[in-house]
């Protein structure tokens, strides 16, 4: 085999890894180089790859190690039956990139995956020497997340987590019976339990850090994982249900959902097409009415529709709204903060400013509107001292008039 160079090695794995979702960096904490110690830090603005928790963006060198792989999953565009380009990065030859990217300013970090090239340990050895490179070569203060292996020896993810700041695993697909069909090298059991070891570290070290002022920090931004939508038959119920459990069992930061796309030399059994995009927008939306909103995982079920998915036409918020009436309209001034967030087109911003403004005077409409974007979808589900929906709440029409209209787009707009 031709011996690659350094750029064509970078096309080919820098492609390959767009199909994992699940990097965002959000969680981290603020590390930087002052005082002349170290090299890189979390802060400041670059290409906008993910975003931290008050909006900074973190621009992420996002790469795997190889696209060789052991495995034939399926749904991956690298398993081991497809014909695609193959290469591999040395784990030196990754640090120097992340270094010679960081000193142009262009990235903050890095994300790094890989195939599995001759076996699980292996490939999580070489993950593992390279963020140690980083880090203890060259003082890298940077974002690092690794995408760990569950087959691997559980000291090794241990070791990937002192190193990193945030750790995945991918749980891949919502139920055990996909995964047994489209991943028959993986265990759904070995991938949960891998996902509890890192738990306990996470909730250890933490506990040690409260202790000891220089007990080492195990993934400090915690653990997150990434579920396919739309290669097997699962609905959006058995994903937010299986999203409710991750979140409970194994306190996850994010479990990200990533739509099916077809792949080349795609196997027999997966779909020819890919699910809408804005199916996975439904399901990021309901992650975040379970995470920010309150709502239970029964409660997003009994949103959906008849075959277990969400409409698209309307997000999942006002979808259940529009099933359970009978609990609005609310009335801004006198209604509890879990009603609100209830009401469709109040974002948690809008609550939070709407709870303050009535403690200083009693709330108009025009008043709410002024702390919302869109009064129209908030009018039919309140109640202010001058406006009651009447009859508006119960229209027939009322989910036609709320839905987004479609709109054509235009070759040529501006």
């Amino acid at each position: 085999m031709a011996t690659r160079t350094t750029l064509e090695k970078l096309q080919i794995l820098a492609d390959a890894a767009k199909y994992d979702a699940s990097c965002a960096s959000s969680g981290t904490a603020k590390k930087n180089s002052l005082g002349g110690k170290g090299i890189g830090s979390t802060e400041g603005m670059g290409i906008c790859h993910a975003y931290a928790p008050d909006g900074r963006c973190i621009s992420l060198l996002k790469i795997l190690l190889t696209n060789h792989c052991v495995f034939d999953c399926h749904y991956c565009v690298n398993r081991k039956s497809s014909n695609v380009e193959r290469a591999r990065f040395t784990p030196q030859e990754v640090a120097d990139l992340t270094i010679a990217f960081y000193k142009r300013n262009y990235i903050e970090g890095l994300f790094l995956s890989s195939g599995i090239v001759k076996s699980s340990n292996h490939t999580m050895e070489q993950l593992v020497e390279t963020a140690r490179i980083l880090r203890e070569e060259h003082d890298f203060r940077g974002y690092i997340h690794l995408k760990t292996i569950p087959e691997a020896d559980p000291e090794l993810v241990h070791q990937a987590g002192l190193y990193a700041d945030r750790v995945s695993i991918n749980v891949e697909l919502p139920t055990d019976s996909g995964l047994t069909r489209l991943a028959p090298d993986k265990n759904a059991r070995q991938i949960e339990g891998a996902m509890g070891r890192v738990k306990s570290d996470i909730v250890e070290l933490k506990d040690a850090r409260k202790r000891f002022k220089h007990a080492p920090r195990f993934a400090p931004a915690g653990q997150s994982t990434q579920m396919i939508v739309g290669a097997d038959a699962a609905t959006d119920s058995d994903i937010v249900g299986k999203a409710s459990g991750l979140y409970k069992s194994f306190g996850l930061r994010r479990v990200y959902y990533s739509a099916f796309s077809p792949i080349p030399d795609a196997s027999a059994v997966l779909p020819l097409k890919r699910p809408p995009l804005i199916r996975e927008h439904r399901l990021y939306q309901s992650d975040w009415l379970m995470r920010f909103y309150g709502f239970k995982p029964g409660e997003i079920v009994q949103a959906a529709g008849a075959d277990g998915n969400l409409p698209l036409d309307i997000d999942p918020k006002l979808a259940w709204a529009l099933k359970f009436r009978e609990t609005f309209p609310v009335d801004v001034n006198r209604a509890a903060k879990e009603q609100l967030l209830r009401v469709p087109g109040l974002g948690t911003t809008a609550v939070k400013r709407i709870l303050i403004a009535r403690r200083h005077r009693t709330l108009r409409l025009d008043d709410v509107a002024k702390l919302t974007q869109s009064i129209a979808k908030v009018r039919p589900f309140i109640v202010t001292c001058d406006w009651r929906p009447t009859f508006l709440t119960d229209r027939a029409d009322l989910r036609s008039m709320l839905a987004p209209k479609a709109e054509q787009l235009e070759l040529f707009a501006a």
